[in-house]
């Protein structure tokens, strides 16, 4: 029978310390009260939006030739990772979707409750979305086909306009897009962190005007409560909050990244499941798009007598998504055996850990297609002006690439090893606990950081 130190928890009931204000500049404030901001932001990112979709559909068909593809794909997606870790959610209080869903609520919304079933199982749909698009591309070629990437927007679009027709605020946004899942995983390693001055807020008798709106601003997009809230996962910074606010209890401040991670005082299984099956998929799009993959699969067609590659992919995705979820989960079983948690407990508490190295294997995969075809949005975009400009798409060389990602990756993996080291030192009171605990958790980072090397020394294909 194990013995387990029941020391009483470290630090475990305090809050994250707050940094300094940055509403105390007055310039800041002045942008973040300004009735102009988001909407100054919004306005030009839906008619970028607007043509990247109408070039997807009536474009060329070719995914080399077509500015939709260039914009959506090598500039886009590459570059929001990187906001999310510096700037949070704020992509999300200027996506075109969410001011699509807000003037479709305002038009025709009828503002039912958001569904006890969404508040519960959204996080896991979000997941099962997220995994079944990957799949999808793989399968159908969304990325490469302009077409294909105009009717996952249509698709994104019909079920925004959906949701805005039926329920409140942003429902989609909270509790259905997949990127909404991605960005509030991600946003919790973000420099910025918008908090609520409690003590303020003792004596608010406006009947929370920061989460109900006012003439000012509207509610919050998110149905977050600022006085409660604790996490940068569903803060968008879009400001209506501190407009609202008669008391100026709102504070925007600058931390460390991945701080948040730290004090989660409520680690949830989904949220940790879905940091791991980002991490697979990372993994797998590694796989795809290097020189050996298409070896790799001829050998397994020989190897299985299967021909079918939609099968193998299926079969090799499955088992990529699932790798680092199994492996955080056996370290779990581990740490169980040394501190007074359930191996469920311990995946979910310190699945948050890994998010750094998750953030960090995403941005240096991104970082290929960004460098390496960067040019491409250029002559793409500049062929709708009757230009004939070509050349090569990169922006730097392979080399200078290897190294930056190399060096991106370093930053997750110290992200990762320290974060697992302060979640164990503020969750239990003894070193034989922490040192015990600790020990799978760094054996599964070193081994997901290996993979991810192993992954980058290799060519990897284009997308343009």
């Amino acid at each position: 029978m194990k013995t387990i130190d029941k020391g009483v928890d470290v630090e475990d009931i305090s809050e994250e310390p707050l940094g300094r204000d940055l509403l105390k500049y007055r310039l800041i404030k002045a942008v973040m009260k300004s009735r102009y901001f988001p909407k100054i932001f919004q306005i030009p990112v839906a008619a970028v939006f607007g043509l990247i979709g109408y070039q997807l559909l009536v474009g060329p068909s070719s995914a080399h030739e077509n500015p939709g593809t260039a914009l959506m794909w090598v500039l886009w997606w590459p570059l929001i990772p990187i906001v999310f870790l510096f700037l949070g959610r704020f992509w999300c209080a200027i996506c075109p979707f969410a001011t699509l869903s807000d003037f479709v609520q305002k038009l025709v919304g009828v503002n039912r409750p958001v569904p006890a079933f969404l508040k519960k199982y959204g996080i896991w749909i979000i997941d099962g979305t997220f995994i079944a698009i990957t799949w999808a591309d793989h399968v159908f070629g969304i990325v490469a086909s302009p077409w294909g990437s105009g009717i996952l927007l249509l698709l994104i679009t019909f079920a925004v306009i959906v949701s805005g027709a039926f329920f409140q605020r942003r429902t989609f946004c909270r509790y259905l897009c997949f990127l909404g899942g991605l960005s509030g995983n991600y946003a919790r390693t973000g420099m910025i962190s918008l908090r609520a001055n409690t003590n303020i807020c003792e004596t608010c008798t406006s009947k929370a005007a920061c989460f109900n709106g006012t003439e000012k601003a509207p509610a919050c997009p998110l149905f977050q409560f600022p006085r409660t809230m604790d996490s940068n996962a569903n803060c968008t910074l879009c400001a209506n909050c501190i407009k609202n606010c008669p008391n100026d209890a709102i504070t925007l401040t600058v931390r460390k990244p991945t701080k948040e991670l730290w004090f989660i005082r409520n680690p949830k299984i989904e949220e940790s499941f879905l940091a791991m099956a980002i991490m697979g998929i990372v993994l797998i799009q590694n796989v795809t798009m290097l020189e050996i993959w298409t070896q790799l699969l001829a050998k397994i067609q020989s190897f299985t007598g299967i021909n079918n590659e939609a099968i193998i992919f299926t079969a090799l995705f499955a088992l990529g998504v699932m790798l680092p979820v199994a492996l955080l989960s056996v370290a779990a079983k581990f740490a169980s055996r040394s501190n007074p948690e359930s191996t469920f407990q311990n995946f979910a508490r310190f699945g948050y850990a890994l998010i750094p190295l998750d953030v960090a294997g995403h941005i240096a995969h991104n970082l290929f297609h960004l460098l390496a075809e960067g040019k491409s949005v250029y002559y793409s975009v500049a062929s709708i002006f009757g230009s004939d400009a070509s050349g090569s798409a990169a922006l730097v060389s392979n080399q200078t690439i290897r190294i930056l990602q190399f060096a991106v990756l370093a930053l997750g993996l110290w992200g990762s090893i320290y974060t697992a080291r302060r979640i164990a030192f503020r969750k239990y009171s003894t070193s034989k606990t922490r040192i015990a605990t600790l020990t799978p958790y760094l054996v599964l980072i070193g081994i997901l950081m290996a993979l991810n090397i192993a992954m980058f020394l290799f060519p990897m294909a284009h997308r343009m």
